[in-house]
């Protein structure tokens, strides 16, 4: 456990809670979470966690630009729908990408665990993707996503990083609930 494991922790946490509260603060600390982890993942040859960040970085932009259009048209961040057609194929669109990344990983790097890092990396793009988007689903993807990286991360001895994401199913599960209440308050102001 080293400093910079500890700092990009409580950064991490501050974003996520950020996030969860549809603060728009939360793309600031969620992005200089991302620069730390990126340090850090390189430095333990998670290299699919290492890509996956410059990523997030990208879409942490796209999220702060979507978010700010919202609030402006409606003076808080609204909750928008998602059909299951279009949940079924970008988790598909996920899997396929996750595995030529893992392939990619496997064959050309020393990655420590490729296939399932690869995996990781492509339904936490999705998820972060439906957090930009501000879709209730972005939630219960992270529940499940960070379960297993809680295995991956006590897998590399990242001990400190496996109890962020363990954490992080509690965060997410709490923000899930939060979401569907702050739902159903914009539901009923549209009637």
């Amino acid at each position: 456990m080293s400093n910079l494991e500890i700092f990009a922790v409580v950064i991490s946490i501050i974003g996520v809670a950020l996030t969860i509260k549809r603060n728009m603060l939360c793309w600031f600390f969620n992005f200089v979470a991302f620069v730390l982890y990126a340090y850090l993942f390189y430095t333990f040859k998670l290299y699919g966690e290492t890509i996956l960040q410059f990523f997030f970085m990208l879409v942490n932009f796209y999220g702060f630009y979507n978010w700010l259009k919202g609030k402006q048209k409606d003076h808080d961040i609204r909750i928008e729908p998602i059909t299951k057609s279009v949940v079924a194929l970008q988790m598909l669109l996920a899997a396929v990408a996750g595995l030529l990344f893992g392939l990619i990983l496997k064959h050309f790097t020393d990655a420590a665990v490729p296939m399932l890092d690869s995996q990781l990396a492509a339904f936490s793009l999705l998820a972060t993707y439906w957090t930009s988007r501000k879709h209730i689903a972005t939630w219960i993807l992270w529940v499940f996503v960070d379960i297993v990286y809680v295995g991956m991360f006590m897998y590399k001895d990242l001990w400190l990083t496996a109890a962020l994401y363990a954490a992080f199913v509690g965060m997410a599960s709490f923000g899930w609930w939060q979401w569907l209440q702050v739902k159903q308050k914009q539901d009923l102001a549209k009637r």
